[in-house]
């Protein structure tokens, strides 16, 4: 056992399974998975190489971390050739579940195995090299403690982080970190400590908000941060935002809205954001990432919807302009169709400051949120059709821009409208 944390592995780790009894590990490569059967074993070919290529002169381990998967993950996981780099195989205790769950996994053997550096990497990946190994593992070797990845993306995949997520996290803690959750990272063994201690940790963060938990964690504890770019466009399974996000929107909100709490006196702070160092080279449009198919009009008929839904919990939360202006853009037809970027900032804004002041109703409160995403989503999607990939992100740049510039709103709303008002649907 490595260091003091205090924590017991069986309440963590429900199977292990260590073929060559590997005690010790200076770099670690964690996937998580969950029913990854088709997908696992390219990617362990793939992180296998990458460590014989690049950190052949350390001590190295592939641990897939699952969430009891039923499709035969674990059997191609353990079965898949990886030449003399070891496996092993952990899993959930039985009734847990969540892909936080089964990172924590991941630090906490991190922590027992001495690791100076960990690498995590999405188990459908199907656009992953040996270089993405190196990218993401070479910083933390030179002092780096936390790596977040850069790559090409459709500018339909990601909605959540283009929306959302990189311009919350750029405007609170004035980091331009362009993939806040892309799902491949590394770490240190010092910030696997910090983890695996797992403060700030809830329901949420066990299950899709473990990402942008790490990267806010990293940013709050002052840990070294840089991006790597990753050399290919990042390539899994693509979801149409109209038809599939909706829970891991709210697991992913929530959790930022949680840790706007606990971090208030360090954000209120931050006036503007600055570049985040980049290892590798930049961002270039030389491989297209496959296309991602978005059904516009379900995601009309999904923000339409929130009215009849949620309309009188918008009427207690928005600042009553944003309200005028939403009721506004529902009167726009489909083919006019437009949510302004600083409206959409407010009423995130004013989302946040009644979550926080409204303890027991805070699941009705995230719920009420998505189909306003949905018509923020359909807004980008309508404005970048005709953009190329650049195009687009020169557009979420601006929105971000729009964020930061109107955070003063968000500090006088946290700080002035206190107390609690019960919210009801």
């Amino acid at each position: 056992m490595h260091d003091n944390i205090k924590y017991s592995m069986a309440e963590i780790i429900g199977i292990e399974i260590n073929p060559q009894e590997v005690k010790e590990a200076e770099i670690i490569v964690g996937i998580p998975s969950y029913n990854e059967a088709d997908t696992i074993g390219f990617v362990v070919k793939q992180a296998a190489e990458g460590l014989k290529q690049y950190f052949s002169k350390y001590r190295s381990v592939i641990i897939n971390c699952d969430a009891n998967s039923k499709d035969g993950t674990k059997e191609v996981f353990l079965n898949t050739s990886t030449d003399q780099i070891p496996k092993i195989y952990l899993s959930l205790p039985p009734k847990i579940t969540g892909k936080g769950s089964v990172l924590r996994m991941l630090f906490h053997k991190a922590c027992d195995m001495g690791a100076k550096a960990i690498i995590t990497i999405d188990a459908d990946l199907i656009s992953i090299t040996p270089k993405w190994i190196r990218n993401l593992g070479e910083p933390i070797l030179e002092d780096f403690g936390f790596v977040a990845p850069l790559y090409v993306r459709h500018k339909y995949d990601g909605t959540i982080t283009n929306n959302v997520v990189y311009p919350l996290i750029r405007c609170l803690f004035g980091r331009r970190i362009r993939q806040p959750i892309g799902g491949d990272f590394g770490f240190s063994g010092e910030i696997a400590k910090i983890y695996a201690q797992g403060k700030y940790w809830d329901a949420l963060v066990a299950q899709f908000g473990i990402d942008v938990w790490m990267t806010t964690v990293a940013l709050a504890e002052g840990i070294p941060i840089c991006q790597s770019f990753m050399g290919r466009p990042k390539i899994h399974r693509p979801k149409d935002p109209a038809q599939s996000l909706g829970k891991m929107f709210y697991q992913v909100v929530g959790t930022m809205f949680n840790l706007m709490q606990s971090f208030f006196d360090l954000w209120k702070m931050v006036k503007w954001s600055k570049p985040t160092a980049i290892f590798g080279f930049g961002l270039g449009e030389t491989e297209l990432p496959p296309p991602v198919r978005v059904d516009q009009e379900a995601l009309y008929q999904k923000f339409l919807l929130g009215f009849k839904q949620y309309h009188n919990i918008w009427n207690k939360i928005l600042f009553t302009p944003n309200l005028n202006k939403l009721n506004e853009i529902k009167t726009l037809r489909f083919e006019h169709f437009d949510f302004p970027t600083e409206l959409w900032a407010k009423i995130l804004y004013d989302f946040s400051v009644a979550y926080k002041n409204q303890v027991d109703d805070q699941k009705l409160i995230l719920d009420a949120i998505i189909p306003l995403y949905y018509g923020k989503t359909l807004s980008f999607v309508k404005k970048t059709e005709r953009m190329s990939i650049q195009e687009a992100e020169e557009l979420i740049e601006y929105e971000c821009e729009v964020f930061e510039k109107i955070k003063p709103y968000l500090i006088e709303k946290w700080t002035k409208m206190q107390g609690y008002v019960k919210v009801r649907p």
